[in-house]
């Protein structure tokens, strides 16, 4: 078996121990976590979830890293927030009964802290140090600063005050996490707790063509390398997902077996085997040339094989896909029902992108597909030239691979083909494989054509093929060519025609000539035939002449033997008739 691939771990020279947050990329981009026992500065306006990344720190510590954190709370109390987190999955009384977390609301009013006069936060430490000891905290979360330091004049006694709850945190060994709110000309309220702060974290929250969007950024860490652009991140109902670009390694597995796309002409143009497990296909093409039909193929065929499948589709409904597939043979309704395939159809504009990758990564993370099919990847944004949409697919394809998972996107493009070849180099130079389908209009109608432009580690077919729709599904027709090009519809019936007639008229010409051979080949063989009878005749004769001959022959020697015999007998009976007389 090849060795397991595994990412590198990322050398800690400075030595800083860190605190995993357990939140999705959020590790990935701090290259850890937190600094463990010093202060993180949260910071953001109204609504970009200051206070959920907090209290999922906080959670995710208690059940994923054995640490108990105190969550001390000046706004919303202890009620409000487990309400709030459990609509996130997380459920904040039970971590309480099991002393795991420790939720601490502390009630200020403007109007006592100047009845007071001095300020200081001595009874807040007794407080929360009463609080960390009871249950061994090794987390902290204060959210807000503002709400703390509400109605508080003095800005010198602030900062003094901002100054001694970072230390006293940093002498507790605290991992701790503070919020704040941004203020109008610097990073927050104060402007001076993203000094004091070990490690800051910017969130926020912007509507772009009226769509929703949160982004984060690490805008320092100290003794720590980080992520410094901004990412993206959402909330959805398995909590906080950043969403970092992950595929800085390249470290996922490649895969030797090959599987069917579900048409079989597509699978001879690939070699015969189909494509890679584990790889990334792009179906791009005009309106109409049967993009979303190959896409429901290869579900289709993963299905057949016993695979789990996943569609997602942004132009038709569930029952219109099932429906519209059904008419060529396919019947994604039966997939359906053993539960090998998912259909998740929406409108694109439901949500923003990072919406939709998290959308898509909580489907795959829950049904933990074989093959994921996104028809199409185009209507994901309204803005054709958005320049989100590559690392959006950066993401979600890296995500792809490290799962081991075959994904097949479908694009929408041009009705050119040259135009269909340029406008998809973006997303198509990060694809294993590239199929182009195009509609070709000639003689007042158009046909599918399809061609393989790319497809990496296999060898494939260079040529262009028609590929038609029958009740039997989607089908490639063999090359046709005729004059040196390719005949598609209407073009190759008219040129099979033609050269069905052509083909008979040979075979009629050729059935002639054999015939006349024929003929002539009699002909020949009677000639032969009379020749060999008259050659009989000749030879008998001269055979008859020869044995006459013969026959006269021995008669006359007959004769002659019988003349001396007689002559020779008469001489003996003179003979003895002197004898006799004497």
């Amino acid at each position: 078996m090849p060795p397991k691939l595994t990412r590198p771990k990322k050398e800690n020279y400075s030595g800083l121990q860190k605190a995993s947050t357990g939140i999705q990329g959020l590790d990935e981009i701090t290259a850890g976590g937190l600094p463990r026992g010093r202060p993180t500065l949260v910071c953001g306006g109204a609504g970009c979830g200051k206070t959920l990344l907090a209290a999922e720190f906080l959670v995710r510590g208690a059940t994923q890293c054995d640490e108990p954190g105190v969550f001390m709370m000046f706004e919303e109390n202890a009620h409000e927030l487990t309400q709030n987190m459990r609509s996130l999955g997380f459920d904040l009384d039970r971590l309480q009964k099991q002393k795991k977390i420790v939720l601490d609301f502390v009630h200020i009013e403007r109007s006592e802290i100047e009845e007071t006069g001095d300020y200081d936060l001595e009874g807040l430490f007794i407080r929360l140090g009463h609080a960390i000891d009871r249950i061994g905290a090794k987390r902290v979360v204060i959210d807000t600063l503002e709400a703390l330091f509400a109605g508080l004049p003095n800005h010198a006694v602030l900062r003094a005050e901002l100054r001694r709850l970072f230390r006293w945190l940093k002498d507790r060994g605290m991992t701790a996490i503070i919020t704040a709110e941004r203020g109008d000309e610097s990073l927050t309220r104060y402007g001076l707790e993203e000094y004091v702060a070990d490690c800051v974290i910017v969130l926020d929250h912007r509507i772009t063509d009226q769509v929703s969007t949160r982004r984060l950024r690490v805008l320092k860490y100290r003794g720590s390398s980080h992520g410094t652009n901004e990412y993206p991140f959402l909330i959805g109902d398995l909590g906080i997902s950043v969403l970092p670009i992950t595929s800085l390694g390249l470290g996922h597995k490649a895969h030797q077996q090959r599987i069917s796309t579900g048409i079989s002409g597509l699978d001879e143009m690939f070699g015969g085997k189909g494509v890679y497990r584990g790889t990334s296909v792009l179906v791009s093409g005009s309106p109409g040339t049967g993009k979303s039909s190959i896409g429901a193929s290869f579900a289709n065929a993963a299905c057949q094989r016993g695979d789990s499948v996943l569609l997602l589709a942004y132009e038709e409904s569930q029952s219109q896909m099932i429906r519209n597939m059904r008419s060529i043979g396919i019947d994604l309704a039966r997939w359906q029902e053993k539960g090998l395939l998912e259909i998740h159809a929406s409108r694109p504009t439901l949500h923003g992108l990072e919406q939709h990758l998290v959308l898509m990564h909580e489907l795959i993370a829950r049904i933990k597909p074989v093959l994921v099919v996104v028809d199409p990847i185009s209507n994901l944004t309204m803005d054709s030239d958005d320049t989100l949409l590559k690392p959006t697919l950066m993401r979600l394809i890296d995500f792809l691979k490290r799962s081991g998972v075959t994904a097949v996107f479908t694009s929408l493009t041009s009705d050119s083909e040259a135009a269909s070849a340029s406008s998809e180099v973006g997303v198509s130079s990060l694809m294993d494989s590239w199929i182009l389908v195009t509609n070709l209009q000639r003689n007042g109608e158009r046909t599918r054509t399809l061609q393989i432009l790319k497809s990496r580690g296999m060898s494939h077919s260079n040529q262009v093929r028609e590929f038609v729709f029958s009740s039997r599904g989607v089908d490639l027709l063999d090359v046709y060519l005729a004059d040196n090009q390719v005949l598609t519809g209407t073009a190759r019936v008219v040129q099979e025609a033609r050269d069905r007639v052509a083909d008979e008229l040979r075979r009629r010409d050729h059935e002639r000539r054999l015939g006349e051979l024929a003929s002539y080949r009699r002909t020949i063989e009677a000639q032969i035939d009379a020749l060999k009878a008259d050659l009989e005749r000749h030879a008998n004769e001269v055979e008859f002449s020869i044995a006459r001959d013969n026959f006269e022959a021995e008669g006359i020697a007959a004769r002659s033997r019988i003349a001396r015999w007689s002559a020779a007998t008469e001489s003996n009976r003179t003979k003895q008739s002197r004898k006799r007389n004497r």
